[in-house]
């Protein structure tokens, strides 16, 4: 291992969150009006990034769109020699349940997923899509369609910038969970393991997705978890106290806290000074929509998150 690996691996996780890049508040649609819709735009989105990496940023958290495939290649050729790492989540879904309405549900998406694989010309996704619809094979599918998303990422990226990270989507994390879909849990490590990058799950249920991964034996020291953190206990499930001493018991520092400002109702400082007193945490996704907030938001991180 390289001395800049070693010192990457001892850094905070300090990640640009993309949620106001596609007009997303968790708690009203008003509050993207008067906020505006300028950092929707790529190019915009990518000088905001740029300017919290100059503040202490290093990596970027975003769900898989066209939107932030082009914001990334808007980065790639600017940040300098600003640490990139890219924590990715897929599916978009809300990208999809749009699709999905204009489709026909499920089975259109389905078709449509599978004819964007086949033009995609990844050899490997294109394999495992074929086997998936010859046997009615899920996993096959599902690997064909991981495959698919990876190949859409590298594609965006130049080889300085590490894939660090892929997290299956909340909704697709919840809902595998409440059908105790082990099987789905563990392709996805498999798979992401192989490749060389972290597997990860983006969850609202903290505290039963650690109890159900201890339960099939799943080593969490070599995974990701993004999960709602914040003084207000603002989403977290089932509810602050339990999501706290799970994080307290846990022998791994493996947590991206995610909603840290709980949807802008906290102060910074207050908020980041919570998360300071949070034990085995690996690091902070905070999204940004101003330049002023950009500066101000890394610099309190930086300042506060040491360890």
């Amino acid at each position: 291992m390289t001395k800049m690996s070693k010192q990457l691996q001892k850094r905070q996780v300090l990640l640009v969150g993309d949620n106001p890049f596609h007009g997303i508040s968790h708690l009203s649609q008003e509050r993207n009006r008067v906020r505006g819709s300028e950092s929707t735009l790529p190019e915009r989105a990518a000088d905001l990034i740029i300017t919290s990496f100059k503040n202490g940023a290093n990596g970027f958290m975003f769900s898989v769109s066209e939107t932030t495939l082009s914001i990334l290649k808007g980065i790639c050729g600017r940040r300098q020699n600003h640490p990139l790492e890219l924590y990715a989540i897929l599916p978009y879904a809300y990208e999809y349940v749009r699709l999905a309405n204009q489709v026909g549900g499920i089975p259109g998406l389905a078709k449509m997923i599978i004819k964007r694989v086949v033009f995609s010309r990844n050899l490997r996704a294109f394999a495992k899509g074929l086997k998936g619809i010859a046997s009615t094979d899920p996993k096959s599918l599902i690997e064909s369609y991981l495959y698919y998303e990876l190949s859409r990422i590298n594609s965006s990226i130049d080889r300085s910038v590490s894939l660090r990270s892929v997290l299956l989507h909340q909704l697709v994390t919840d809902i595998a969970l409440a059908l105790d879909m082990e099987w789905l849990f563990k392709l996805h490590i498999d798979l992401m393991s192989k490749k060389a990058i972290i597997p990860g799950f983006n969850t609202g249920n903290y505290v039963y997705l650690v109890e159900k991964l201890r339960k099939w034996n799943i080593d969490l020291a070599k995974l990701v978890i993004a999960a709602p953190f914040n003084k207000a206990g603002f989403q977290m499930m089932p509810n602050k106290a339990e999501c706290e001493q799970t994080l307290k018991d846990a022998k791994e520092r493996n947590l991206i806290a995610i909603s840290v400002l709980g949807a802008g109702y906290l102060d910074p400082l207050e908020a980041f000074a919570y998360l300071s007193t949070l034990p085995n945490l690996k690091g902070v996704a905070v999204g940004v929509s101003k330049d002023a907030h950009a500066r101000q938001t890394f610099r309190l991180l930086a300042k506060k998150l040491t360890y």
